[in-house]
Formats: structure tokens, C-alpha cells, sequence
């Protein structure tokens, strides 16, 4: 029989107290470390995309040690695609670095937090009038490392606005099944990563709406990291899906936020926050069945009410009547009495013939999208095809090394 020693109380909670604040004695450590040496100086200021309500714009970023490794390229191999997820995520950001951000005829200073992240707010002043982007610019404060931060500049004309999902809404992510959606994150790339099919043409047709002057706002909520944002921001762009602001999460400890599920409280307080800034909009909301976004809307369609024009949950699986659906179709009943319309659809042609029935979206978009839905179903399934990718480099590998065909 062992007899395990007792510590003291106040030693027990030392241990305790240091285990919680683990991560921050380790950054600390680290700081003295770069001080010391003059390592993690910064040579890279991330400007995430950003937007104005027509009186404040508010800029937020980081500023990381390592610059961007350049775009992504569909030859890529797994094994890069993993090496530069790592990357993303080995913590290179510089805290206490003074910036100097404008935007238009406004200036202001800022410092770096702790993570690297700055975040600082302007007034709205001598921009042009009808343009949907503008760039704002971020510098050190000795002027170097400028670098243009995106606006999108709401238009009070606007006939409605977008928020939508990332994980699972535009983006092939399967969260509901853990290994593909850790294979999709770790060892793919914004070329090689699959849209869900039509959201390209049907993102562009919410953009246009029915009103060809005046561009309609779409925002991107997630609980994706924002070590995540250029390979997602990065997938908009190769996938032809309009840009809007991205909202993502600090990363924490628990694999699920790495891979982008999690709770729904950050997405139901910024979809509030957005909702309450603009509020002489309405607002079109996207989400899936995979995740808490049918709880999330309905929350937010019981607190806005008729602000609230429709609800599209894509279908993550084709099952019928599976526990996920049932889940979404309570909160479908839930929210009846708002009179907002909230539906589980299968794919984007079934969201804008809808949309399009709400007078939403142009009737002339619908072939495009149906289009583009066949295009989309022809790639390959990414979780699949890397698992077939690995097991080949693998099995490459071995043989070269023993002369022999190895058994996998």
C-alpha cells in the first residue's frame, strides 16, 4: 500500500493558482525572452476587414512576428498544408507595439493587447459617398509596415443586410464528424477546401438584390479562430463568395474552437451587436443544422421580431428526419408566433427560389445558381480524398525507405 505525501495547504494552492494562469506565465516568460534577445519584432500587421456605420469605423487587427507565407496553391501537399496550420497557430503575435490608424481626414493612436490584437475606433469623415469598400490604413507609429484595412461602408439605402455562418453554410467544414472536419482544418488550404454548392452565385445575388445601385451588406459570423482568418478570407475570394467583415473568436483551449463549433454565445452577441448598430435594416440570417445557429436565430428572431426577414438552416444531413432536424424544426415552431419564416432547406437553389418569392433576390439569378450547384457537386469530397491522399504519402514514404510495399 503506497501512501501518497500530503502538501501544505498553502503549497496546494500555489500549484493550483499557477495551473490556471499556466498560459500567462508561459507568454510572460516569452516576452522576456524576445525583450532579451530582440526576437518577435513586428514584421507583419494583420488588418482584418472592417465596416462603417456611416459615423464610426472600428479597426481591428493583430500584429504577428512572421509574415504570410504567400496564397495558397492547389498542388499543395497535406503535409504543407499542415506545416502552415501550425504556423497559423505558434503564437508569433507582439504585444505593446504602438500603431497610428487612419481612416479618411481621422488619425488615432493604439497600442497592441497582450495576443498581439489591436482595436481602435474613427470617425467617418471625407469618404467618398456610394462605394461599398474603402481602405483604411494601419502603420507602426514610426510610419513603417502600412498596410490597408479594408471598409465596407454601409449604405442606409441598403435594402437589407446578410449574416451568415462560415462553418457548414458556405464552407464544407463537418463539424458534426470530428475527423473530417480535423482533416479539413489541418491539412487543407482556402484552393483545396469545398464550398457548399451554389453559394458562390447565391451570396452575389443577396449582394445585388433588386436594387442595382445600391449594394446590399453581408457579414460572416464564426467561432472559427482568427488564426483562421486568411485561409477563410482568402476562400471568399477564390470562391467568388462577396467579402464581408469576418467575426471569429480568440482561440481557447478546447479542440472544438480550433475546428470552429463551440458555443453559440459569441455568434448570438454579435449578431445582436450587428443588428442593434444598423437599425434602420433587415436583416436576412444563414446558419446550418450542424451547430447551435437554429437556436441562435430564434433567440434573435424573438427579440427583433418583424427586423427579421428570413432564416435559412442548410441541411447538414441528407437523412430524413434525423434527431438534427427535429431539433430545428422545435425551434421552428418556437418562434411561429413572430411570424418570421425559418427553414431547414437542402441546398442554395431551394434558399433563392424562396429569397426570391420574399422579393429579395432577382428571378434572373436562379438559373446561375442552379448552374453553379451542379458545378459545386462535381468536386470531390475533401474529407475522403485527404484520408486517400495521407495513406498514398505514407505508403510512399515506407516504401522508399524499406525497398518493400507496405501493407495499409
Amino acid at each position: 500500500m503506497s501512501i501518497r505525501p500530503s502538501l501544505p495547504p498553502h503549497v496546494r494552492q500555489y500549484l493550483k493558482d499557477f495551473a490556471i494562469n499556466a498560459d500567462d506565465h508561459i507568454d510572460s516568460a516569452r516576452r522576456r525572452i524576445d525583450a532579451r534577445f530582440g526576437f518577435n519584432r513586428p514584421r507583419h500587421i494583420a488588418a482584418y476587414r472592417a465596416f462603417s456605420d456611416g459615423e464610426q469605423v472600428e479597426l481591428f487587427g493583430r500584429v504577428l512576428a512572421r509574415p504570410p507565407l504567400g496564397g495558397p496553391r492547389s498542388d499543395d501537399q497535406w503535409w504543407e498544408n499542415l506545416l502552415n496550420t501550425y504556423r497559423r497557430f505558434s503564437g508569433d503575435d507582439v504585444p505593446g507595439v504602438a500603431l497610428q490608424a487612419r481612416f479618411g481626414n481621422a488619425s488615432a493612436q493604439t497600442t497592441t493587447d497582450a495576443e498581439g490584437y489591436y482595436r481602435v475606433r474613427l470617425p467617418v469623415g471625407g469618404m467618398p459617398a456610394g462605394t461599398l469598400w474603402e481602405n483604411a490604413s494601419v502603420a507602426l507609429a514610426d510610419g513603417s509596415l502600412l498596410t490597408p484595412q479594408p471598409v465596407m461602408q454601409v449604405n442606409a439605402r441598403a435594402g437589407f443586410a446578410v449574416i451568415s455562418d462560415i462553418d457548414d453554410t458556405i464552407l464544407q467544414s463537418s463539424i458534426v464528424e470530428w475527423k473530417t472536419a480535423a482533416q479539413l482544418v489541418f491539412l487543407h488550404n482556402a484552393r483545396t477546401r469545398k464550398p457548399l454548392l451554389g453559394v458562390g452565385r447565391l451570396y452575389q445575388a443577396f449582394q445585388a438584390g433588386v436594387q442595382a445601385e445600391v449594394r446590399n451588406p453581408i457579414f460572416y459570423v464564426s467561432n472559427s479562430p482568427w488564426n483562421l482568418y486568411d485561409l477563410l478570407d482568402d476562400f471568399l475570394e477564390l470562391n467568388a463568395i462577396p467579402f464581408g467583415p469576418l467575426f471569429l473568436r480568440k482561440m481557447g483551449l478546447h479542440p472544438e474552437e480550433v475546428l470552429g463549433g463551440g458555443s453559440g454565445d459569441h455568434k448570438l452577441q454579435r449578431v445582436r451587436e450587428l443588428i442593434q448598430r444598423f437599425p434602420t435594416l433587415r436583416w436576412v440570417l444563414l446558419g446550418d443544422s450542424g451547430q447551435r445557429d437554429a437556436e441562435t436565430y430564434s433567440a434573435i428572431a424573438q427579440e427583433f421580431g418583424d427586423r427579421i426577414i428570413a432564416i435559412y438552416i442548410r441541411d447538414v444531413d441528407p437523412a430524413p428526419d434525423t434527431t438534427r432536424d427535429q431539433t430545428v424544426d422545435g425551434f421552428i415552431k418556437k418562434i411561429a408566433g413572430t411570424h418570421v419564416p425559418m427553414l431547414l432547406v437542402a441546398d442554395s437553389i431551394a434558399i433563392a427560389e424562396h429569397a426570391h418569392g420574399l422579393g429579395l433576390i432577382d428571378a434572373a439569378a436562379i438559373p446561375g445558381i442552379a448552374t453553379e450547384v451542379d458545378q459545386d457537386a462535381q468536386r470531390p469530397t475533401l474529407g475522403k480524398a485527404t484520408a486517400d491522399s495521407v495513406k498514398g504519402d505514407v505508403a510512399d514514404a515506407v516504401k522508399t525507405a524499406t525497398g518493400t510495399k507496405p501493407s495499409v
